[in-house]
Order: C-alpha cells, then structure tokens, then sequence
C-alpha cells in the first residue's frame, strides 16, 4: 500500500532543512519507510532510463553500526584538532533512526556509454543528476512524514561500508541521509531574492 503524505508536497519543500540532532522516534514504521524508499526507487526519472542509482536503507544497529564505522575511519584522517567537533556532529546523526545510502552503478552507466557513443562524455553527469533527484525526493518525502534528516558526504568511508554491507564494487557512493525524529530547530536561512534566480518571460 502506497505511504500516505502528511503534509501538501510544497509546504514539505518550504519545511524541508538540514537537521543534523536526530533522534529514534519514527512516525512510519520499518515496513512503510522500506515502502516510501522502493516507490521513490521505482518512479525516479533517468537519462535514457538507465536507472543507475542505488539506495541501501540502514536501521537499527546497521545504522548505528555505520556511524561508528564512519567515526573510526575520521579518526584515522582528520586532523586532531578537529576530531571532537567531527565527533559530536556523528554523534547527532548516529542518534537517530536510520541512514540512506545513495551510490551510482558504474556498470550500468558504462554501459550507456557503450550503447550510445556519442553522449558517452554525459552519461556519468547525467547519473549525477538522477542521483540528486533521489536525494531530494527521499529528503522531501521525509520531511512530509515528519522526519528531520541532513545530507552527508563522508565518502572516505566508501570502502569500509561496501565491505561491512557487501556492497558491489561497481557501486559508488555519493552521499549519506541520516534521518530521525527532528531534535534541534534548523539555523536560519539566508535565502537570496527568488527575483535575481527566477525569470519570467511571456
């Protein structure tokens, strides 16, 4: 059965922002976040329909699991000076409910590349771009269950979550949504004059 919306599509737009302090509560259950994630997956549009974006949903200790994971790694590389501030931020994300993993198949966009020759330079921006309109599509229909989330890039620990988690080799990794229940209200947003980004012309 299809996940219901709580909230209109653009009041979750406007409301949308970057929780970084999550926590364990979660208005759907596993089987409906699993439900909402496999729609999203189904019906994202692609170039060509190529469908080379990959989402894998952590829960429970995996999420936990890969926190910790992405800790130990920092740990290795950051500077120093820096590890307690690094520490607490996981901190918040590992608190919450679940993380989603998003990767790009390499495979599939090498094989567009083959078929189609002439877009062959295209092919891995245009896999960037329908991996993007995952993220914002799991990131607003988030929001609209009532979940707070942020989006990651601690893609250092790409090789150690595809070993933990048995991933394929082919698959990249582009970013980390930890989400929960909201804990921490959003900064405030400079939002530049919507006139200097939006023209109309009739």
């Amino acid at each position: 059965m299809p996940v219901s919306t709580e909230k209109g599509l653009l009041t979750a737009i406007r409301e949308r922002r970057s929780i970084h302090q999550v926590g364990k509560k979660s208005p759907l259950s596993d089987a409906e976040l699993e439900q909402l994630l496999a729609d999203i997956v189904k019906h994202m549009p692609s170039a060509y329909n190529s469908q080379s974006t990959r989402l894998v949903l952590l829960l429970g200790s995996a999420h936990e699991k890969l926190w910790s994971l992405v800790e130990d790694v920092m740990r290795a590389v950051a500077p120093p000076e820096q590890l307690d501030t690094i520490a607490a931020r996981l901190a918040g994300f590992r608190s919450g409910y679940g993380t989603v993993l998003f990767f790009e198949d390499q495979d599939v966009i090498e094989s567009f590349q083959k078929k189609f020759p002439a877009n062959q330079d295209k092919f891995p921006v245009w896999a960037e771009h329908t991996n993007a309109m995952h993220q914002y599509a799991v990131w607003v229909a988030l929001e609209a269950q009532g979940y707070g989330a942020s989006l990651q890039h601690y893609n250092v620990a790409e090789d150690r979550i595809k070993a933990e988690w048995n991933l394929p080799e082919t698959w990249r990794l582009i970013a980390q949504m930890p989400f929960g229940s909201p804990e921490n209200a959003p900064r405030e947003k400079q939002v530049q004059p919507v006139e200097a980004r939006f023209k109309v012309f009739k």
